[in-house]
This record gives structure tokens, C-alpha cells and sequence, in this order.
């Protein structure tokens, strides 16, 4: 076994693969991109190397910078996770011409699976079913057109190097083709740079489900199926093990199927072939075809190794070292169910759009497994993939697998950025998917539910308005009563560009009046509280940053802007004679004394409110008549501070 490997890769897969070798007692090495110096697989290597720029053609991609970090720090493998380098052959022959072993296939393997033509004639000749279609190196607009008549439509144009969706068309009719074809091969050629496209019967209610395989050049055995039907944009969002609907015979023909596939080219390592079947007629031995196959871990592994009790980056690591495949065919069970959602830093309600921005707030549930590549306090960077992390849920049925993960993502905290959290929690209660009704097509049919934005309800607001009030936490339990009647304050808050004023009366520890309603409130220094409005509780979570407060209903975050109400104060001012709080605080300092000449827009009192201090600026140039305060004293909103001289300035 390995002593030192480098992982030449970033985030969650990256700090996934350490973990592994941790337990084994390999030494790993990190490399990163300046982006990266702080990411969290750098801290939690034993040696780190920077290999330039934030863009990962400056770093993640650079091939020879990485073999030069590994040989520098006396690596002896290089794992690379997956996407970057991970299914590049050149990039394999680079590390192996070192003297190093890619923990991985072989370049000749993995060309030839990286071709979807040759590789589907490869798979017909090991006797694997492929969907009909079209796949010669013909490419003519006339013969492919002519082609898709025979294959008969509706049919699926394809890039033969494209992966993700990307040089994809449907086409329902001959008449669309021509224009289809055109728009399949100018984002082929943009995004590959090879415009070739194959031709297939599209499969009606097409479900994705793929084989996890494992050779070591002799022999392959599988690790069952995975289903990755519930996709977007031909993105996995939601994965599970196994799959729903799925019977002993049909599992037996795919694993089969898959073996035959692996064993055709002395697969070496951890691959995936993926099948399409049609879910119209439910899961069928003669209804299932083979896509193409993915030459490296996979993201959802996390699945198959809940359900096989195997941890596939150690299987990696064995066979990489030259030891046989660590169980047999028959040695390998299935136990129970898993499922596992991604938890990316998207906005739903803009059409998934990335979203960047420092996680102010990060935090899972006990229970579940999260693999995750961020912690509190970093950055989601627009140079790489948006993802936050993994969370996985395993459980004696598939039932109580999404019960799990239900109740995970409803525990789950992420604020300082906008995420999938509530558009994956609604989609697990989704009733098809819940009840196994599955197919590629699933999240598009129920877009709007599963993203349209939810009212924001009056708990929300209170709770944010407190909390920026200090009202909420770990402060003073008394904080904002005073003594001798129940002190009333302005409580400005913005959702949505929509601003609103609450008025929010202190009567006690833990009670309070919001607009006319009566509030109490339990729990808060940990973030979870639970808060009843006229008698009706309801659980929240709380994340305040500053000048903004995220409050967590379940999985759906809300995040609601406090508006300074002190510059707000100071700019209502602006032509008047006097400077009033703007709402109650502490006098912390004054600047200004009877009889001094000030100039507008100059620091006049220093207020402490809502755990920051705030100036309060002169409203115009003049004269100080009065000084009605001292600095240490407390003041409710609207007390007269200061006052100029009359028609001064």
C-alpha cells in the first residue's frame, strides 16, 4: 500500500478521498489554486502545494504542475477525484512516465469509453444492449437526417464527446431536425471542440440507472445500481441506491451487462456504466440500453457504500496498489436504502443561476453522512462548481431513507448565500418521487411548485426583528426593557426589496408585542428557537450577520435585510434643526459641544444599537444650541439629542 498519495483535486471529493486515506494511515498532499490557499482539503492535508491561478486552466488543469507537486513532496500515487483531469488519458501517461501510479484506469481504457460512437460499438460487440440509433462517422446533414427517419421519431441528437447535457437536441419531428442539428453542433463545438454528433430513438419516460463496476485488469464484479433519474438540465440533483422498482432479474441482466462491459477492456479501478431505460412499462430485462460509461468515481458513490457497507476510494487505493479486487461477486449484499441530495449554492427561483458570497453560517444535522469541501466562513468562489456538500441518508426501507433526509435538509443551516436547500426538501416529499414514480423528466413537469418562492410570514419577520434587536440570543435576558413601562421601538425590515415597519413592544423576558400581536419566544442562543404568535408556535432558526438576519423555516430560508434605521434617521433630518434616535440605544460618545460651528454630514453622536455603533451626522451646516444628552446615557427611539440654532447655516 500507497505511503504518500496526492490528490489532484478540490472540495468535497478532495477532502472525501483524505478521509479514506487517513483511516489507512496514507500521508496525502493537497494542491491548490489561489483561490484555494484557505479551502478546507488544504487543511486537512499533511503537506499542501500551490499550483497557480484561481481558473482551473491555471491549476486544476495543469497536468505537469501537479506531477512536479507530487514529486516534489515524495508522493508515490496521484487520486484525482473526480471531473478536472480525472478521465483525461493524457494526463494518466503523464503521471505514469514519472514513475508514478494513477489511482485509476488506464489511458487506454478510458479512451476507449470517451467516445460515445466508439464506445457503443465496442459495447455491441461484448454483446451489451445499446438504444438503436446511429453512431458512424458519416456526418452529413442528409445521411443523419435520413437516419433519424429510419430510427423513427421522436430522437435524440447527441455530441459524441459531450457529457452534462451540453451538444444535446431533442427532436419530435423531420421537419426540426435540420435546425436541431446545427444548434447540437455549434455547443459541441464550443464546448468540446469536436462537433460529431450520433443519433438515437429517444426513450419516452427515460429513467437513468447506472452500474456501479470495479475491475483490477482480470476480473470485474458490479455494486449494484444506482437510480439518478430525478435530474436537471440532464444534472443529477437527487440519487438513490437502489433503485425503486427494481427486481432480482433485471438487476442480475444489467449487472451482467455492466460486468461485460468493464471485462471487454480490462478495467482497472472504480467505473460506472450507465444504462437509459424506459419507465413507461416499469423496470424490464429487455427494456434497458447502455448510455456510455464513466471511467472514475463517481459523485454519488456515497450511495452504494451505504448500501454494500464498502468504502470504494479504499478499493481504489488497493487495486491502484497492484492487490486483486478486495471481495467477489457473491460476497457482495445489499442492505437497505440510500439516498443522497446535493446541496448546491443556486437560486431556484432564477433558474438555478450559481450563487457566490461567504457561508456566514454552515451547520448539518447529526445522523445523516454530509461530505462537504466548504466550512463556515468560506467563500463559494465563481471559479469552480457551486457545490456546498452532500448529504446522504441510509435506512431499512426506502421510506425511511427520505424520511431521513427530509429531516436533515429541514435541520440543515446555510446562510450568506443563496442555495437549493428548500427546492431539494419540497422535492423529496414530491409525491411521485416519493412514491417511486420516477423519470428523467419529473423536476421539469413540477418546476413551478418546487421552486416558486413562499409568502413570507409574520413569525419570519418578528423573529428577524428581534433578533436584529438583540432581543434574541445570548444577551442580556432584559435586554430592551425598561424599568418603569414596556419599551416601544421601530423595527424596519426589507425582504425582497419590499421594506416594512414593525412595531415591536418589550414586556418582559422572552414576551413581546409586534404590531398589536403577542409574541413569545423560547430557545435562541444556539440559533434555534421556537417562537408563538398568539398561541401558535412554530420552530425558526436564526442566522445574523450583520446587517441582515436568515431565518430557517424548516429547510426554507428567508433572508430579510435590517435597514440602518440610524442613516435612515440622519437623512430624514437632513433639513431640519435637531438630531433625535432613531430608535432606542446607548449614547456612546458625543462630538459636540454649545456654541461649536459643525458642517453637515459631520459625526455629531456616537449611538450604540443593535450590537454596533452607528454616528449620527449633522443635518446642515450651523451652530450647537443645546446638547440634551450625556455620553453612557440610554435612549428611546425619538429622544431629542441635539439642537441648532435656529435659521443658522
Amino acid at each position: 500500500m500507497f505511503s504518500r498519495v496526492l490528490v489532484a483535486n478540490r472540495g468535497e471529493i478532495a477532502c472525501r478521498v483524505m478521509a479514506t486515506c487517513r483511516r489507512l494511515g496514507i500521508s496525502t498532499v493537497a494542491v491548490y489554486s489561489d483561490a484555494d490557499a484557505g479551502a478546507r482539503h488544504v487543511a486537512l492535508a499533511d503537506a499542501a502545494v500551490g499550483i497557480g491561478g484561481a481558473a482551473a486552466a491555471e491549476s486544476y488543469l495543469r497536468g505537469e504542475r501537479i506531477v512536479e507537486a507530487a514529486l516534489a513532496t515524495g508522493a508515490e500515487a496521484v487520486h484525482p477525484g473526480y471531473g478536472f483531469l480525472s478521465e483525461n488519458p493524457a494526463f494518466v501517461e503523464l503521471v505514469e512516465a514519472a514513475g508514478l501510479v494513477f489511482i485509476g484506469p488506464s489511458a487506454a481504457a478510458i479512451r476507449a469509453m470517451g467516445l460515445k460512437d466508439a464506445a457503443k460499438a465496442l459495447m455491441e460487440a461484448a454483446g451489451v444492449p445499446v438504444v438503436p440509433g446511429y453512431h458512424g462517422a458519416e456526418q452529413g446533414e442528409a445521411r443523419l437526417a435520413a437516419e433519424a427517419a429510419a430510427i423513427g421519431f421522436p430522437v435524440l441528437i447527441k455530441a459524441v464527446a459531450g457529457g452534462g447535457g451540453k451538444g444535446m437536441r431533442r427532436v419530435e419531428r423531420a421537419e426540426d431536425f435540420a435546425r436541431a442539428l446545427a444548434a447540437a453542433r455549434g455547443e459541441a463545438r464550443a464546448a468540446f471542440g469536436n462537433d460529431a454528433v450520433l443519433v438515437e430513438k429517444y426513450v419516452s419516460a427515460p429513467r437513468h440507472v447506472e452500474i456501479q463496476v470495479f475491475g483490477d485488469g482480470r476480473e470485474a464484479v458490479h455494486l449494484f445500481e444506482r437510480d439518478c433519474s430525478l435530474q436537471r438540465r440532464h444534472q443529477k440533483v437527487i440519487e438513490e441506491a437502489p433503485a425503486p422498482g427494481m427486481t432480482p432479474e433485471v438487476r442480475a441482466a444489467m449487472g451482467r451487462a455492466a460486468v461485460a462491459a468493464a471485462e471487454a477492456i480490462g478495467y482497472a479501478g472504480a467505473g460506472t456504466v450507465e444504462f437509459i431505460a424506459d419507465g413507461s412499462r416499469g423496470l424490464r430485462a429487455d427494456g434497458f440500453w447502455f448510455m456510455e460509461m464513466n471511467t472514475r468515481l463517481q459523485v454519488e458513490h456515497p450511495v452504494t457504500e451505504a448500501v454494500t457497507g464498502e468504502d470504494l476510494v479504499e478499493w481504489q487505493l488497493r487495486v491502484a496498489a497492484g492487490e486483486r479486487l478486495p471481495k467477489r461477486q457473491e460476497e457482495l449484499t445489499l442492505s437497505g436504502h440510500a439516498v443522497e441530495a446535493r446541496l448546491y449554492a443556486e437560486d431556484p427561483a432564477k433558474g438555478f443561476l450559481p450563487a457566490i458570497g461567504r457561508l456566514t453560517h454552515l451547520s448539518f444535522p447529526e445522523g445523516v453522512r454530509v461530505d462537504a469541501g466548504v466550512r463556515a466562513g468560506d467563500e463559494v468562489s465563481p471559479w469552480y462548481d457551486p457545490m456546498i456538500a452532500k448529504v446522504i441518508a441510509h435506512g431499512e426501507t426506502r421510506e425511511i431513507a427520505l424520511r431521513r433526509l427530509g429531516r436533515a435538509l429541514e435541520a440543515t443551516r446555510v446562510a450568506g448565500c443563496r442555495t437549493n436547500l428548500g427546492f431539494l426538501a419540497r422535492l423529496v416529499r414530491q409525491a411521485d418521487f416519493a412514491a417511486g414514480r420516477v423519470d428523467t423528466g419529473l423536476i421539469e413537469r413540477d418546476l413551478t411548485a418546487l421552486t416558486e418562492p413562499r409568502p413570507v410570514s409574520f413569525a419570519v419577520l418578528a423573529a428577524a426583528a428581534l433578533a436584529a434587536g438583540g432581543q434574541i440570543g445570548e444577551g442580556d435576558p432584559l435586554a430592551g426593557f425598561a424599568l418603569w413601562a414596556p419599551l416601544v421601538r421601530s423595527a424596519p425590515v426589507e425582504v425582497g426589496g419590499e421594506r416594512r415597519t414593525l412595531r415591536v413592544e418589550t414586556l418582559g423576558p422572552g414576551r413581546f408585542r409586534v404590531d398589536g400581536r403577542a409574541v413569545a419566544v423560547t430557545g435562541g442562543a444556539d440559533g434555534e428557537l421556537v417562537l408563538t404568535v398568539e398561541g401558535g408556535a412554530e420552530r425558526l432558526g436564526l442566522a445574523v450577520d450583520g446587517g441582515s438576519v436568515t431565518v430557517f423555516e424548516g429547510a426554507e430560508a428567508t433572508v430579510v435585510t435590517i435597514p440602518d434605521p440610524l442613516a435612515a434617521g440622519a437623512e430624514a433630518a437632513a433639513h431640519g434643526d435637531d438630531v433625535r434616535a432613531p430608535m432606542p440605544g446607548l449614547v456612546r460618545e458625543l462630538a459636540a459641544a454649545v456654541g461649536q460651528r459643525v458642517a453637515r454630514g459631520e459625526p455629531l453622536v456616537v449611538l450604540e444599537a443593535m450590537k454596533m455603533e452607528h454616528a449620527l451626522l449633522a443635518p446642515r451646516d450651523g451652530v450647537i444650541a443645546e446638547v440634551l444628552v450625556a455620553a453612557g446615557v440610554q435612549v428611546t427611539e425619538g429622544t431629542l439629542l441635539l439642537l441648532l440654532e435656529p435659521g443658522d447655516g
